[in-house]
């Protein structure tokens, strides 16, 4: 009979193959949980600058263009097809704005809204923007839309990533 302050031989094995089996079970999973984590780990890749359309075809008035850009999920790459509201304003400078309403991501439209034809209108809850993106003043948005990063380049416009105004 072992006295109190010595381990037994029972115990002894339940110890060590404890041990054992816990660092083999380690090994096992280790691996497999890096797997299952890493892609959502790892920083996405900037989006590139995409071209769009030929300058000279934009106008003061909005147009809707779309374009599709190449999204990577975790494994998984797609080719996705977005969309901006581009125009000119009066000095020139080219304005592109996503046409993603900020309250509960319904598509905008230009004029759509007879009674506010110069504004974005978002028919799910009324919402309604400015020409340059601002979200008006009681209705539903919150935010201004947001607005693509641009780049002018051999008389082509070049959008990259949505940023918020």
């Amino acid at each position: 009979m072992a006295k109190k302050d010595e381990v037994s031989r029972r115990q002894f094995l339940n110890y060590t193959l404890t041990g054992v089996g816990g660092f083999m079970a380690a090994g096992m999973l280790l691996p497999m949980v890096r797997f299952a984590i890493d892609p959502v780990m790892k920083q996405g890749a900037a989006q590139d600058m995409v071209p769009v359309v030929e300058v000279n075809k934009l106008t003061e008035k909005p147009q809707r263009f779309t374009f599709k850009i190449d999204q990577k999920d975790g494994w998984y790459e797609s080719e996705v097809t977005k969309a901006a509201w581009v125009f000119k304003e009066k000095g020139g400078e080219i304005v592109a704005l996503s046409p993603i309403c900020k309250h509960l991501g319904c598509t905008v439209d230009w004029a759509a809204d007879p009674s506010h034809p110069n504004q974005f209108y978002c028919p799910c809850h009324g919402g309604r923007y400015e020409k340059n993106g601002t979200n008006i003043k009681g209705t539903p948005p919150l935010a201004p839309l947001d607005v693509y990063k641009t780049k002018v380049q051999d008389g082509k416009l070049y959008l990259g990533a949505a940023v918020p105004q």
